[in-house]
């Protein structure tokens, strides 16, 4: 969407100008400051748009910015005590401070509006609990004001582009958060980076969950997984609701991917949003990440994610056999503290790319499916570990695809060759392994994204293979691959395992080669003797030229006649 509106795109790289000039120059630090403001105008709009809705419907309302607020510091002590720390939330609505002085500004957001937006949704919520230790840094009166107002012309220009194009605001608002987080330079540290979004879509539509799934992402970072698990199943429930009204809305337009997504939920009961709510569940041991996560699904439109800070590959987190659905792309930090990992992994290694394989099978339900970005070096590595990770993808589950992805789409954060692998649980650790359940894998080899492979990763015409892996993917069972010279393939089981349960790509494929026929080198000599001197030449006369380009060249004829 933002290809398409270079003014609104302009406007975000002017907020992040003015937070790196005005003093916050860590990308991570200014997407938290300018989340919380985000955040802070969302609720005022939202609100807003609320007690509107309920004044012409003739609903009762109650407004979050009603009455007052006890900051809780202050919430022990008898009424009488609180009286002098009460605060009226109408003067914590964006659309009141905004008309502040600087000073006076960044005071009365420091002290009340940031502290009333951490206790937001209650003290007993997921949110108010990692919110806790956020801080508010914006340094200047000044930053903040430019901030605000620039953020005030987003959201205009945003209404401006809901109006002309008939895109869901929360859509655009949406895309524009995604955005934002794109921009976080910083991210590949420590083997973590950003999923691109088409790739997460790409994913959600080889998996398909539904209302109802229980769905995690055990790395979660921003919480891109479960709302692209949560895009899905909007989007679907949409289109089906539509159809049942014969409403246009069942025609959603594709966007630049070739996807149909929306965020909207409006045409959900309310017993669907509480299902939906209760389905995703993220974890992350960044605790910045996880705020980050938490804020990009509110941004979306799912009022209290389940996100939490946690190092699910520690002994601490005991979870198994919970999740119908596993989307993931685990850092791939190399190793980590061998005492801290849990007893119930077995592979007997330190290297989180293969321990996390591991605990996505162990997190797995029975029938549970997992769509888990893996570096390649995880599909032919020759150690033990590696060998036994296999083992479980082939042995354990029904491993349905290999999809090697193009060394560039994780570019500018990495250039590491990865593959999507998908994968279905049937046996659980403790179970024997009777009759292996995989029978044959099919193999995909991912050429384009439909984005430029290098560091500025531009949009291309079309969509790549994206909607050619989906339709090949879906129909793998009725149209059997089997020529290995072609972009897509299966193979038998038994063949995997005769070859130490490799999963490479390159493995199976067949290259084809193409014979050349070249000319004779007389002839092309001759051919560059007439390029230098013209068709009527006397060799004899060219021989008495002392140097230069021909001189060689007739060395060269002599050399070969």
């Amino acid at each position: 969407m933002l290809q398409n509106n270079p003014t609104l795109k302009s406007k975000i790289d002017q907020l992040w100008n003015k937070f790196w000039s005005g003093g916050i120059s860590n990308p991570l630090t200014a997407i938290e400051q300018i989340t919380y403001l985000l955040f802070m105008k969302r609720l005022d709009d939202l609100d807003l748009k609320q007690q509107a809705d309920a004044e012409f419907t003739g609903d009762s309302f109650t407004s979050r910015f009603s009455g007052e607020w006890i900051p809780s510091e202050h919430r022990d002590k008898i009424p009488e005590e609180q009286k002098p720390f009460a605060v009226d939330k109408h003067a914590l609505r964006w659309s009141e401070f905004k008309h502040m002085s600087a000073d006076h500004m960044l005071s009365h957001v420091q002290t009340k509006v940031f502290p009333f937006l951490k206790d937001i949704n209650g003290q007993a919520s997921c949110f108010t609990h990692h919110m806790k230790n956020a801080v508010f840094i914006i340094p200047k009166p000044m930053l903040l004001v430019e901030a605000v107002k620039t953020i005030d012309e987003m959201y205009a220009e945003m209404e401006k582009d809901s109006q002309d194009k008939g895109q869901a605001f929360q859509d655009i608002q949406g895309d524009v958060y995604e955005y934002l987080l794109s921009e976080i330079a910083s991210a590949g540290k420590n083997g973590q980076f950003r999923t691109p979004r088409h790739i997460i879509k790409l994913m959600a539509e080889l998996v398909q969950p539904q209302l109802g799934h229980r769905i995690a992402d055990p790395a979660c970072g921003s919480g891109g997984f479960l709302l692209g698990a949560y895009q899905y199943i909007v989007t679907q429930l949409a289109i089906k609701a539509a159809k049942n009204n014969d409403s246009s809305a069942a025609h959603l337009q594709t966007d630049e991917d070739g996807f149909k997504r929306t965020s909207v939920s409006a045409s959900l009961t309310e017993n669907a949003k509480n299902i939906l709510n209760e389905s995703l569940w993220g974890y992350d041991i960044d605790s910045t990440m996880v705020r980050l996560g938490l804020m990009n699904l509110m941004m979306h439109g799912i009022d209290e994610p389940h996100i939490d800070y946690k190092d699910t590959l520690s002994k601490s987190f005991d979870e198994a056999s919970q999740y119908d659905i596993v989307m993931a792309n685990p850092p791939f930090t190399g190793s980590i503290d061998k005492g801290d990992i849990n007893e119930s992994l077995k592979l007997g290694t330190t290297k989180t790319e293969l321990l996390f394989i591991e605990n996505i099978y162990r997190l797995l339900k029975k029938g549970g499916t997992a769509a888990v970005i893996v570096p390649q070096g995880v599909l032919f590595g020759s150690g033990n570990a590696f060998v036994a990770a296999r083992k479980i993808l082939v042995d354990s589950c029904d491993l349905k695809a290999v999809i090697t992805l193009p060394s560039g789409v994780f570019r500018p954060y990495a250039g590491v060759s990865t593959a999507i692998l998908i994968f279905t649980k049937v046996y659980d650790q403790l179970d024997k392994v009777d009759q292996p359940t995989t029978q044959q894998v099919w193999f995909y080899d991912m050429q384009s994204d439909g984005y430029s492979l290098d560091d500025k990763r531009n949009k291309l015409d079309g969509h790549g293979d994206l909607q050619d892996i989906v339709a090949n993917y879906h129909s793998r069972q009725t149209e059997q691959a089997t020529d290995r010279t072609q972009r897509h393939f299966t193979v038998p089981r038994q063949e995997i395992v005769d070859e130490n349960y490799d999963l490479s790509l390159s493995r199976y494929k067949e290259d084809v080669f193409e014979e050349i026929h070249y000319d004779k080198p007389e002839v092309i000599l001759h051919r560059l003797l007439v390029s230098e001197v013209g068709e009527d030449f006397d060799v004899q006369e060219l021989g008495k030229i002392h140097g230069g380009i021909v001189k060689e060249l007739l060395t060269l004829k002599g050399m070969i006649n």
